[in-house]
């Protein structure tokens, strides 16, 4: 039987593996899920045994996005519980991987996107999908696509409705490679943190953080970025159009 928890924690070999389990609703994230995941993300970091983290989904898909009838009540600071658990992901001390078994849509593009590194399945879809749904970009979602592939591809995913399946993601710097077992390759890779002093591997990625736009940090900029969407956003769910795109999709 599945275990009914939405966030599964698990440890070996220094490495945390963290698994959003919603499976029948393909993971799209709830409060309960993003608090979850903010509780694991901190359990590792707390943990010196613990030198880096992965993240992946249950079942078929990584995560389909927030879920749209907590969206469609949310105004800030629904939006904000949403947030929590990817910005604690992307605010981890540790380094971490992103093994995107499945879509990854929305919401579950800026998980993806919060991690250090992606991995992709042969089946990984990433697609933002804000403009098909009617909202505006959130969590940081502008900065974190345009860090990730450029300003140019990121306008084409926001703008004009790009998505990128394994092979494309790879081609454009969104995912390292594809591994038909994006977990076990995920795992793989964080042997490398995992062999080396803790101490050691907390401090290069700190001193990563604040070396990629010097003067600043990226926590600290992607926490503004968050901060510029959230009164759009949140405009944008609460419009009509949202509302009627909303009751169309609970209808199917």
């Amino acid at each position: 039987m599945a275990s009914a928890d939405p966030v599964l924690y698990q440890v070996d070999d220094r490495v945390a593996l963290i698994t959003v389990n919603d499976p029948d609703r393909r993971n799209a994230v709830t409060d309960a899920m993003s608090a979850q995941l903010r509780q694991a993300i901190e359990t590792a970091e707390a943990d010196t045994g613990v030198h880096a983290v992965v993240i992946t989904g249950a079942g078929r898909a990584f995560c389909a996005g927030a879920d749209l009838s907590a969206l469609g009540v949310a105004a800030e600071e629904g939006l904000l519980r949403i947030y929590d658990g990817f910005m604690a992901l992307a605010s981890c001390t540790l380094p971490t991987v992103a093994a995107v078994n499945g879509p990854a849509v929305g919401a579950g593009l800026n998980l993806a996107l919060a991690a250090d590194v992606r991995i992709a399945g042969p089946t990984a879809v990433f697609d933002p999908r804000f403009q098909k749904l009617g909202i505006h970009p959130g969590g940081g979602a502008t900065w974190m696509l345009q860090r990730a592939v450029g300003p140019q591809v990121a306008r084409a995913a926001l703008l004009f409705g790009m998505r990128f399946d394994a092979e494309t993601a790879v081609t454009h710097g969104l995912a390292l490679h594809v591994a038909d077992d994006p977990v076990a390759a995920a795992l793989d890779l964080a042997r490398g943190p995992a062999s080396a002093p803790r101490e050691v591997v907390l401090a290069t990625k700190a001193t990563m953080r604040a070396t990629a736009s010097p003067g600043t940090v990226d926590t600290d900029t992607h926490h503004s970025a968050m901060r510029t969407e959230l009164g759009p956003q949140a405009s944008s769910i609460q419009s009509p159009e949202f509302a009627a795109r909303l009751a169309a999709a609970q209808r199917r």
